[in-house]
Parts: structure tokens; sequence; C-alpha cells
């Protein structure tokens, strides 16, 4: 492949999924130049907030490991010449990073200029040539091909198929959690909306909006915050009749719990 210019690939950690809110804790990137050759850099940051048990399970940066790097404040100037002039790219970049990053430069006054730059996602190019279908699932966890497609008998036993071999596969795997062999335990680990639409879902055990200008509080928030937004909420039935039960029994102090 030819470049017109650099490209950067970079990566975040965080405190959590919402750029709103959250804060990165280790940036890395790697500057691919137009003749090949590789720049590459990579930081803690001190992100001044506790970081979640959530989150330092998957990424397992301590606070006691962030404490002893620098702010966003101080890397922004060294981040920003690093982007410059460059194309951007990643794995869900547009989903994840890019918003988070472009957030937290903004919050410390050193904003992103995204310009003119392109910016590619390896995550997108791998949905759209490897389709998530069942059938490629049937074939990859089953080995075979799903005849009968879209058929509601077929796809019902294919999918069974396909749930027995992952619980097979992702059982006893060295160096990954295993993957639970029972129900309640497959439910938890699937459990991570509130409601049906995920208008709501679960952070760190609560109720959190996905949505609207409290994306990323939780109920329990929202309610101390504004408890006019959470009753109007629970009279919009037309909008998620379960999500207008949710709220009215927030506003009778019931709260969702997670089974």
């Amino acid at each position: 492949m030819k470049l017109e210019r650099d490209l950067v690939f970079y990566d975040l950690e965080a405190t959590g999924t919402d750029p709103l809110r959250d804060r990165i804790v280790q940036i890395a990137l790697v500057r691919l130049k137009v003749d090949g050759a590789r720049e590459r850099f990579d930081s803690l940051v001190n992100p001044e907030r506790p970081i979640p048990p959530a989150a330092i399970a998957i990424h397992h940066i301590t606070d006691e490991m962030a404490a002893q790097a620098p702010t966003l404040r101080v890397l922004a100037p060294k981040i920003r010449e690093l982007f410059d002039g460059a194309d951007l790219g990643g794995f869900n970049i547009r989903g994840y990073d890019l918003p988070m990053l472009q957030a937290e430069l903004a919050r410390v006054a050193k904003p992103l200029d995204m310009e003119g730059r392109r910016v590619v996602d390896a995550m997108t190019i791998f949905h759209k040539l490897e389709p998530r279908t069942l059938g490629r699932a049937y074939e990859f966890y089953c080995g075979k091909l799903l005849e009968k497609a879209h058929d509601a008998t077929a796809d019902a036993e294919a999918s069974l198929d396909v749930f027995l071999a992952q619980v097979e596969r992702y059982h006893g795997r060295p160096g990954r959690p295993d993957l639970a062999q029972d129900i309640a335990g497959l439910h938890d680990f699937c459990d991570l909306n509130v409601d049906a639409l995920g208008k709501l879902n679960w952070r760190e055990g609560e109720a959190a909006f996905s949505f609207g200008k409290y994306r990323g509080k939780t109920l329990r928030e929202v309610l101390e915050l504004e408890p006019g937004y959470i009753q109007w909420l629970s009279r919009n039935r037309d909008f998620s009749a379960e999500v207008a039960d949710i709220c009215a029994k927030a506003l009778n102090g019931v709260f969702p719990k997670r089974k």
C-alpha cells in the first residue's frame, strides 16, 4: 500500500468507555511513515481520579501505577506533535478511541484538529469483509456450512449447535478465563443491558443511561441531578415502556438489580 502521508495507529486504555465521563490511563501509538519506517510512543497517563475495579480487571493498570505517570495536560503537546500531519487508524477507533481522545484533549484546551484527516478502522473492515452472521459462526465453530439459512427451524438448530460449541471451545483454555459452564454464569456474561432495547446498561452494577444528555450517568445519579427528567421518562411509554417502568420504580426508591 502506498501512503500519501504518515499514518498513525493508536490505542487507548481508560477508566471506562464514556468519552464524556471517563479518562485515559494509557496511550500507545505507532506512526507508519511514508518510507515504511515506524515511530513508536507509549505512556501511562494519570487520570487524576480513581480507576474503577472493573476497568483494572481489563487493562491491569492500577491507581498506584497511574499515579506515577504524567497527566494528559503534560502529555498533550507531545501527542499532538506525534499526530501532526498524519491520517489516523485503529481497531474500533471511530466508536471508541477517537471520540475519547478528542474529548480528553479538548478538556485540556489542546483539541485535535481533524480538518483534512482521514480515518481508517480495522474493525470496520473486519466486520464488513467477515460478516458476523449465524452462517459464518456455524462454519467457524461447527466446521460445517449452514444449509437452509434463514429457515427458522434450521437457524434454531444451528444457533444451539454454535452455543454448545462455544461452551466447549472456551472452557479450560490456557491464558484466559474460563467461559462459565452453567446458564447462570453465561447469563451474567451476556447480560450487558438493563432493558431489551439497551437504553440502559450496566455500569459497575448500576443501571446507567446509554443515550441522551445523561449518557454514561447512572439512573441513581440522574434522579438526584434532575428528578423531573426521570419523571418525564416514567410517563413516556411511547419511547420505551420498559424504561418507563424502570424509571417509575426508581422514583419510588426501587432500582434495577443485576441478577
